[in-house]
């Protein structure tokens, strides 16, 4: 029924219900238009709002920084710019126009329209601000590079408990809709010694609006520059498939098919919340997929050693195994590299030291031209510098 979304029936029969509990809010879980919002308010005689108010308001609730205001409240008046018309009926009275000035004045809902478009722009300016401070960070970032994996998945899936067991950072993580609204960026050691940054991120949802979308795309960069995306998933929900859909939709819109394909492991998190048939089941449906799956708990940590050894054999495609020798008056160039690759074996001498050492192609150049030394593709090759 375009009129209020759903069916005359069913709008007596919830209006019934609502006059017998005394209910003051209804939440309807779909899109309402304006008109239809307002229709079953008159109905109904209470606030009514939908979906997309509802996540709004959360957003507004868990937003703890200057940036995530920022953008909760571009969202919000993104969103309302197109809902002033509703009910209220006194913003179509004029305002007095200028003496010099023919025709009518201006009306209260262009003036609103008007004021809410200045506010806009100002919020998009200082979000470019962000955005470009962001930039520079990442700049920053390449001079020491490391890699980067993102924490991405539906809401209340344990992004941030897994962020904590990770990095011990001690971020928000609580049992509720988007605990995380601010990304926050950790670095992490992993068991051969790769060091990389660890991205917690924004929860998603089905059907997110598109205004939280636009105005939290600064920080969705994040995830579309990562080098390793780990989809969490909450594996103990009954619709934890659609969650999942849900999210892929979503990086779609962010990030190359083939970076999705090539660069995502599946976490398949909170294995502690199901009995032991149920684990059997998932285990065996983790084995008969292609894709990368690594089935954790977050809160206890099983598993978690086994996604650590998964990221780093995808992240060890980019690396080589080499030779370098470095003499002993180059003890900070020693230092880098332990800090830098993953030191497999070292042999001292009289002469210096020989590593052999899994490093990336853009730090054999930075060994070059920080440090005069060069590496060699094979340990039996000699180490001088061609």
């Amino acid at each position: 029924m375009p009129a209020s979304w759903i069916g005359k029936g069913a709008a007596e029969s919830i209006g019934c219900e609502v006059g017998a509990t005394g209910a003051e809010l209804v939440v309807m879980d779909c899109t309402l238009s304006p008109g239809q919002q307002r229709n079953l308010e008159r109905r109904w005689h209470c606030k009514v709002i939908d979906r997309t108010a509802l996540i709004l308001e959360i957003f507004g609730a868990r937003a703890r920084t200057r940036e995530g205001s920022l953008q909760v409240e571009l969202a919000h008046l993104t969103w309302q710019r197109s809902r002033l018309v509703r009910s209220w009926t006194h913003l179509e009275r004029q305002r007095g126009g200028f003496g010099f000035v023919g025709g009518p004045g201006e009306s209260q809902i262009e003036l609103d329209r008007r004021l809410i478009d200045d506010r806009i722009a100002r919020l998009k300016q200082e979000l470019e601000t962000v955005r470009k401070r962001r930039t520079l960070q990442r700049k920053a970032r390449e001079k020491y590079p490391f890699p980067v994996a993102a924490l991405v998945g539906y809401t209340n899936a344990g992004k941030s408990t897994l962020f904590n067991r990770l990095t011990a950072a001690g971020v928000a993580a609580e049992d509720m809709l988007f605990a995380t609204l601010d990304p926050t960026m950790r670095k992490v050691e992993l068991p051969r010694g790769r060091k990389i940054i660890l991205s917690d991120t924004v929860g998603f949802i089905s059907d997110l609006p598109t205004e939280l979308v636009a105005a939290f795309r600064a920080t969705l960069e994040e995830v579309a520059l990562a080098d390793v995306i780990l989809h969490v998933r909450d594996i103990a929900r009954p619709d934890t498939a659609a969650q999942a859909g849900s999210v892929r939709r979503i990086l779609r819109d962010l990030v190359s098919a083939d970076k999705l394909a090539s660069a995502t492991i599946e976490v398949w998190n909170k294995i502690d919340c199901l009995d032991g048939a149920s684990l059997e089941r998932v285990r065996n449906r983790a084995d008969r997929s292609n894709e990368r799956i690594q089935l954790v708990s977050a809160l206890t940590g099983d598993g978690v050693a086994g996604l650590c050894a998964e990221v780093e054999a995808l992240l060890g495609v980019a690396r080589r195994r080499m030779a370098v020798r470095i003499p002993h008056e180059k003890g900070a160039a020693l230092a880098w590299l332990y800090d830098r690759g993953a030191v497999v074996e070292r042999t001292d001498d009289e002469d210096g030291s020989l590593l052999i050492v899994d490093i990336e192609r853009s730090d054999r150049r930075t060994l070059d031209r920080r440090y005069g030394l060069c590496t060699a593709p094979d340990p039996q090759d000699a180490p001088d510098c061609p």
